[in-house]
C-alpha cells in the first residue's frame, strides 16, 4: 500500500523536512514504496499537482518540488502499485478543478468490481478518468456523491464534504465487500480543496 501525508496550516509553510530530511519522510519511506510520487499544494487558492512515476528517493525533481513547496494546504503521496501499472498516470494525488485526492489501500481484485463502480459514476465525470486504479474511480465517485450538494467549483461546507466522503465509502464497500471477496476495501482517503 502507499504512504500518504497532509498538511494545513493558517501560514504558508515549508514542507521539505517532512518530505526528504526528517526521520520517516517520504523520500526514505519510497525504498518500500518505489512506484511513483505526486505532492499537491496550493498557490493564490489553486492547486498546483507534481507526479512522476519514479521513486521519490531517487527523485530530483522530488527534492526540488518539495524544496520550493510553501503552502497552506499541501497533500503527499507515495505509491506502491496493487491496481494499475507504473505510470504517471496513475500516481496520486488526482485532480479535479479545486480539489485534490489521493487513497491509501486498495480494492482487491479490483477487476471484479470496477465495472459496477464505474456505473455509479456520472459520465461527465467518467470521461475524466486517465489512469487504471481503484483510486482515481474512488476519486470520480467521490466527486460524483459531491456534486450532489451544488456545483464542484462552489466552496462546500465540510458538512457536506464528509457526507459525500462517507456515502463514497458505503458505495465501494456495498460494492466491493462481498462475501466472494478475498478481503474487505482499504480505503484511507484524504481530500481537500
Amino acid at each position: 500500500m502507499c504512504r500518504l501525508f497532509g498538511f494545513r496550516s493558517v501560514i504558508d509553510s515549508q514542507v521539505h523536512q517532512s518530505l526528504v530530511n526528517a526521520d520517516n519522510a517520504l523520500a526514505f519511506q519510497s525504498e518500500r514504496h518505489p512506484d511513483g510520487w505526486g505532492v499537491a499544494y496550493y498557490v493564490d487558492d489553486a492547486p498546483h499537482v507534481t507526479r512522476s512515476a519514479s521513486t521519490a528517493m531517487e527523485d530530483q525533481l522530488f527534492a526540488r518540488v518539495s524544496g520550493v513547496v510553501s503552502s497552506q494546504t499541501v497533500l503527499a503521496h507515495i505509491r506502491r502499485a496493487t491496481v494499475g501499472a507504473t505510470n504517471v498516470l496513475n500516481c496520486h494525488p488526482f485532480q479535479y478543478g479545486r480539489w485534490v485526492f489521493a487513497h491509501n489501500g486498495d480494492v482487491p481484485e479490483f477487476q471484479r468490481c470496477r465495472e459496477e463502480v464505474e456505473s455509479r459514476i456520472a459520465p461527465r465525470l467518467r470521461r475524466f478518468i486517465l489512469g487504471d486504479t481503484d483510486s482515481e474511480r474512488i476519486f470520480s465517485l467521490f466527486l460524483t456523491q459531491l456534486s450532489q450538494y451544488g456545483p464542484l467549483g462552489t466552496r462546500l461546507g465540510v458538512h457536506e464534504v464528509s457526507s459525500a466522503l462517507e456515502e463514497t465509502v458505503r458505495i465501494v464497500r456495498e460494492i466491493a465487500d462481498t462475501p466472494d471477496a478475498p478481503s474487505p476495501a482499504l480505503l484511507t482517503l484524504m481530500v481537500t480543496d
